[in-house]
């Protein structure tokens, strides 16, 4: 394993919520503690269902969103120790690529002022600017008579395209991927994601990358963490955890990919209600009030962390369970 670029210790973001003019304020507890560590070169995932906190948490990291607590060191620095002007200069080594790429370029600029926009901000010198833009465009499939176009002439790719260039104009070392090819054709998430490893290869950056896809998980994934209502359930290398997930919640999304083979028999397992508020979160296991093999014990206590084979998880299963 190469060395950590990413340390994570309680992340905890909570949003303030108000119900009255009367009534003191509850917290929606988005992020609630969560603990990780990134590797050089990796891509880790973080999966869930919608509303589980994984966007948040990507934002988090980059400070896009104030953590509410926690710590969040790049190479040691603790991040949310540092100034604005500090975490700007930061912004050339630590990058986002978002979901919706149209919402994310400026429709009145052309691609070649979206892309220098960057390279202002670190102040790079302007003889500079022409070279890199016109290399990167390139470099993401892209040729130079797109750079004087708008966003509204592209198709959702080729924004996606644009999206990454930005985010990759002053060769960061991490790179945050918010869902970055579910708004996308299943045709051209393959390309996306084929470009986003070639670019991994090209320049050794590491990725963070969230997803609620499975199947998209599976293709580009090192390591894998499974996040339920704010929490990290169960983390682990990407084999391992599709072939022998551990919490019961991990086996039902992986139960939910679809199969290609007619033939094969695989055992779906359906969870009951939906998720629940992140305002009002259960006691214990926050996840019992939907898990099949709950036992009193989840609905009262917090699971602690269990390490089974290299792979930990919160689950009172594994309780008597230590690694070996």
């Amino acid at each position: 394993m190469s060395q950590p670029i990413l340390e994570v210790k309680g992340l905890k973001k909570h949003f303030a919520s108000k119900k009255g003019w009367f009534q003191p304020p509850s917290y929606v507890q988005a992020v609630n503690g969560i603990d990780l560590t990134v590797y050089e070169g990796e891509t880790l995932s973080i999966v869930g269902e919608s509303g589980c906190g994984k966007s948040t948490t990507g934002r988090c990291l980059l400070r896009l969103l104030e953590p509410t607590a926690g710590e969040v060191r790049y190479r040691g620095q603790d991040l949310t120790k540092l100034s604005g002007k500090e975490m700007r200069a930061m912004r050339s080594e630590l990058q986002i690529v978002f979901q919706d790429p149209f919402a994310t370029l400026n429709p009145k600029l052309t691609i070649r002022r979206i892309l220098e926009e960057p390279l202002i901000a670190q102040k790079v010198p302007k003889e500079k600017r022409t070279q890199i833009i016109e290399e990167t465009i390139q470099i993401v499939g892209l040729t130079l008579a797109h750079l004087d176009r708008y966003p509204h002439q592209f198709s959702g790719g080729q924004r996606q395209r644009i999206g990454i260039a930005r985010a990759i104009m002053l060769r960061p070392q991490l790179i945050v991927a918010d869902e970055p090819v579910s708004a996308l054709d299943v045709s051209i998430q393959s390309q996306i994601l084929n470009l986003l490893q070639d670019l991994q290869e090209q320049f050794g950056m590491t990725y963070i990358f969230i997803s609620h896809d499975l199947g998209v998980v599976e293709h580009i994934s090192d390591r894998v963490a499974v996040m339920y209502l704010g929490e990290i359930v169960e983390l682990g290398r990407k084999e391992e955890l599709f072939q022998s997930p551990l919490h019961p919640y991990t086996r039902a999304l992986i139960s939910a990919i679809p199969v290609t083979d007619p033939d094969e028999k695989k055992e779906r397992i359906i969870l009951q209600g939906d998720l629940p508020s992140p305002a009002n979160p259960p006691s214990g296991c926050r996840f019992h009030p939907r898990c099949h093999a709950c036992m009193d014990i989840c609905k009262t206590e917090v699971p602690k962390e269990t390490f089974i084979a290299g792979q930990m998880v919160r689950c009172h299963l594994y309780d008597e369970k230590k690694e070996r």
